[in-house]
């Protein structure tokens, strides 16, 4: 293009008097801090350790999922009190999620770290499958007994109508019911059948779990999406109603753990429909408070070695004795008014701290100087930290009342997993700013005039600007900048919807 085209193009776009000089665009993802092992309890850091340096991957991938584990073990066994006084309960379900590009050891680092929960699924299933072949080897025997049962009713009544058949009465016998830890791929009405059997949680494990995301955001799995964040706090119930075929059934626990991972790219591309208020702005993104997005050690040694076995047992018998836990044993409590649910509190020293931490974090909340995608994110973490002090105390054999170390420990996670939190949400405004690059240098060459609406760029079929809503969000940002400005042209006579028109600094094309 001419300099006399481009000058006659800057001529036509508002006079430089009207603007002042764009700030320059964000660039780059923030820092995250690095993980401290001493964050993990006792019994799972040696092993957290070895998987990570066997892998040469970050450890954060194994910390997280580890813990998200831990607190699927435990799900709706004991809940802690974060209050002196009140009933506020959590319950330790997490959602977890793993960022990191293909190639980063995401799914084999994660796959170990679940090692000991698919163990205790193996012992179960093979407990079940004894008890099955007993019950099914008595099958002839309850026959017998259920026709004799019969048979003496049928004479009985022929005496006498009235008669009492209380002695003959045989109690149902059903059969074993299998335990369940962990499940995969299960729709979200299977998924209910399931916890119907396993009223105690189960964790489900999504290898790519974008495409949870992408399941639920379809219109016509609304339902499901609802079951999904409903199950998150694990404390309520759900009830299935189907009336065209006659049937209710009913979720008395509805406790769900959620375990997965993901590449940058789809992360970037779901978090930003939720930073614009879009679909997925309903919370889902944010219940993942185990959200990490570790950067790659650029050392890598050849860690060729055999596991730590020490290491390992402990790990694996840290999983078994939370899983064998009973609420006497835990020397939890429990309410005259709502028996069926065992809790802890905290200890008068981890009471003081957490009352510290939150009085600062709920200040930080409420000031409106985060972005409201970000605000809901940590607000969440009020249920976070309760929740994390509660699987370290009892991972390492804590009992009574939540003490001062598992708190402290459970503060320092909140604060380490919001600097990956504040790397995630800056990632999808770091994606608007590329779209926003690649639509000023359109117009720079003289491909898009300086005033243009969103429809004249998705239109035009360029690579990262096919959708409204991309280009949108990134006018958005260059507006926020200074790099832009906006005008809404209102509809005619002939009706319709207002339109953004956009008008590019005159600034950023020189």
């Amino acid at each position: 293009m001419t300099d006399a085209n481009n000058a006659a193009r800057i001529d036509n776009a508002p006079v430089f008097s009207a603007w002042e000089k764009p700030e320059p665009l964000p660039t780059g993802l923030p820092a995250v801090p690095t993980f401290d092992p001493e964050l993990l309890p006792d019994a799972l850091r040696g092993w957290a350790v070895d998987i990570a340096d066997r892998m040469q991957c970050p450890i954060d991938m194994v910390a997280v999922t580890a813990m998200a584990a831990a607190g699927a073990v435990l799900g709706r066994k004991i809940g802690v009190r974060a209050q002196e006084k009140t009933d506020w309960t959590e319950w330790p379900n997490l959602w977890c999620c793993v960022i990191g590009r293909p190639g980063a050891m995401k799914s084999p680092a994660m796959s170990e770290a679940l090692a000991p929960i698919r163990h205790l699924e193996s012992k179960a299933r093979l407990a079940y499958d004894a008890e099955l072949r007993d019950w099914q080897e008595g099958e002839l025997a309850r026959k017998v007994r259920e026709d004799a049962a019969k048979a003496g009713m049928r004479t009985r009544f022929k005496k006498d109508l009235d008669a009492d058949v209380s002695d003959l009465q045989i109690a149902n016998e059903n059969g074993p019911t299998l335990r369940r830890f962990i499940t995969n791929d299960a729709t979200y009405e299977a998924f209910g059948t399931l916890l119907i059997d396993n009223p105690n949680g189960l964790l489900c494990y999504r290898d790519e779990i974008a495409s949870l995301w992408k399941y639920l955001d379809r219109d016509e799995n609304s339902q499901a999406r609802g079951f999904y964040l409903q199950g998150w706090n694990g404390a309520d119930s759900y009830t299935f109603d189907r009336i065209g075929r006659g049937t209710n059934v009913h979720v008395p626990s509805l406790t769900i753990s959620l375990v997965g991972s993901t590449q940058p790219g789809k992360v970037q591309g779901y978090t930003a429909r939720a930073l614009r208020g879009g679909f997925g702005d309903d919370g889902l993104i944010q219940r993942f408070q185990l959200l990490v997005w570790p950067d790659q050690n650029p050392e890598w040694q050849d860690a060729d070695r055999p596991a730590d076995s020490d290491a390992k047992r402990a790990a694996f018998e840290g999983f078994a004795r939370i899983d064998k836990l009973t609420e006497e044993a835990a020397g939890a409590e429990r309410d005259t008014l709502d028996s069926d649910k065992p809790f802890l509190r905290l200890a008068p020293e981890a009471l003081t701290i957490f009352r510290r931490w939150r009085a600062k974090h709920e200040r930080r909340v409420r000031s409106g100087d985060l972005h409201p995608a970000m605000e809901s994110h940590l607000a969440k973490y009020r249920t976070l930290v309760p929740a994390l002090s509660l699987i370290d105390h009892l991972c390492d054999s804590g009992t009574g009342p939540v003490g001062e170390r598992s708190m402290a420990r459970a503060i320092r996670w909140a604060e380490y997993l919001e600097g990956h939190a504040a790397r995630v949400y800056g990632a999808a405004v770091t994606a608007s700013v590329d779209s926003a690059n690649l639509i000023v240098a359109r117009v720079k060459k003289g491909q898009l005039d300086a005033t243009f609406r969103a429809r004249d760029v998705s239109q035009k079929g360029w690579t990262g600007l096919t959708k409204s809503e991309a280009v949108t969000a990134a006018m958005e940002l260059l507006e926020e900048y200074g790099w832009a400005s906006r005008q809404t042209i209102q509809p005619g006579p002939q009706g319709g919807r207002p339109t953004d028109e956009w008008t590019i600094n005159p600034y950023c094309l020189e």
